[in-house]
């Protein structure tokens, strides 16, 4: 038998960190990701997709989405197993019984509402459920897999939201605890985990496939979903990753000190594109002519990826003497250009009733940038 196993959907996320023209996009990509798991369920042809919580980010989400999730799923007609997580846990008033309601819940989708062994003998397969019927919980809700009796000849699969304990979690008290080794306790052939993010194999027969469409500046291999196969009751599974996600969400961190850390700054921007999402945090020393080229490539940036966030707290601005040379500042402006460099250096030290080093680096760039517009010649004039 072969399934896909993924989780963490997170249906109706708001990415309320980025400009609204970016949050848009990155909201719908998650529906679209579950339209590309739907394909590749059928070109795969896997015998069911396991959803292990977390389908929907929140329980408030508007009916619209929830009709759009489930019209996502129609391009895979074999089963679907949907386990509520902490986010969209199975409360008595849920946003899983609204869906209900709206009767919009195919009949080859099935809700894991409660703990349950979902037989699947078509399949060759029995589902033991362990859903979140609340956000937190203490007590590890897979203990009942162990005394949990189903049909001979299935292959026994969990399905379940958690932190497997002593592995994804240094306090064993974390919430929604899973046994480490529960898959060996239940005689699981498989357990299909959801709410890390990432990829992770805890052992041959336990996994996290991650949210199939990243959504956090980290390493952890998401963007992807796991095709499972198994001869049978007993034998090791087969676990093939598929990348599914479209957004590559990068940080990049530099720190600037000499001309050539602002040529590899240039090269790193320049490499991306409108699949990329960036948090950039750019740190050190740079001159006025190094701000200015730096602010033009981050302008240009910004506008060729899908999102970006930007930190510029920890870069001082210093002119040189070059710098200062082409200005033409003397008097009073020299004065003032001194004050904002001092103030930078004093950084978070500076006196009550001061402005913030960020105020007075962008202050001193806005200063600068005035400065060269009035040196600027005058153009020929327009005749029309």
């Amino acid at each position: 038998m072969k399934i896909l196993h993924t989780a963490d959907w997170q249906i109706g996320r708001q990415y309320s960190g980025f400009d609204p023209d970016d949050a848009a996009p990155l909201a719908a990509e998650r529906y679209l990701a579950v339209e590309r798991i739907a394909a590749l369920a059928q070109s795969r042809q896997v015998d069911a997709v396991l959803v292990a919580g977390d389908v929907f980010d929140s329980q408030t989400l508007r009916d619209i989405s929830i009709r759009r999730l489930f019209n996502s799923l129609e391009g895979y007609a074999g089963p679907w197993v949907l386990l509520p997580g902490n986010h969209d846990a199975a409360l008595v008033e849920s946003i899983w019984t609204r869906a209900q309601r709206l009767a919009v819940v195919p009949s080859n989708v099935h809700l894991a509402l409660q703990p349950e062994a979902m037989p699947f003998p078509d399949v060759g397969m029995v589902v033991l459920t362990a859903p979140l019927t609340q956000r937190h919980t203490f007590a590890d809700l897979t203990a009942w897999f162990d005394n949990a009796d189903t049909p001979t000849g299935l292959v026994r699969i969990g399905l379940a939201h958690g932190s497997v304990q002593g592995v994804m979690a240094a306090d064993i008290d974390a919430p929604n605890p899973i046994a480490a080794n529960r898959a060996e306790t239940a005689r699981l052939d498989y357990l299909a985990l959801g709410d890390w993010h990432g990829l992770k194999q805890i052992d041959a027969r336990t996994a996290y496939s991650g949210t199939p469409e990243s959504d956090r500046f980290r390493n952890n291999d998401a963007g992807q979903v796991l095709e499972v196969e198994i001869d049978g009751p007993g034998a090791l599974p087969r676990i093939t990753p598929h990348r599914i996600g479209r957004y590559r969400w990068q940080a990049l961190r530099v720190d600037l000190n000499v001309p050539s850390d602002l040529e590899r700054l240039v090269a790193s921007l320049t490499a991306l594109n409108g699949d990329d999402v960036l948090d950039l945090r750019v740190s050190g020393r740079t001159d006025l002519s190094g701000q200015t080229r730096m602010q033009d490539l981050i302008a240009a940036t910004a506008a060729r990826v899908r999102g970006m966030r930007a930190d510029f707290s920890d870069l001082h601005v210093q002119p040189t003497e070059a710098d200062l040379a082409d200005l033409q500042a003397d008097g009073y402006l020299a004065d003032v250009i001194a004050e904002l460099q001092a103030r930078q250096q004093r950084g978070p030290a500076s006196p009550p009733g001061d402005a913030p080093a960020e105020i007075a680096r962008e202050a001193l760039t806005l200063l600068a940038g005035l400065l060269k517009d009035r040196q600027a010649p005058v153009g020929d004039e327009v005749r029309g």
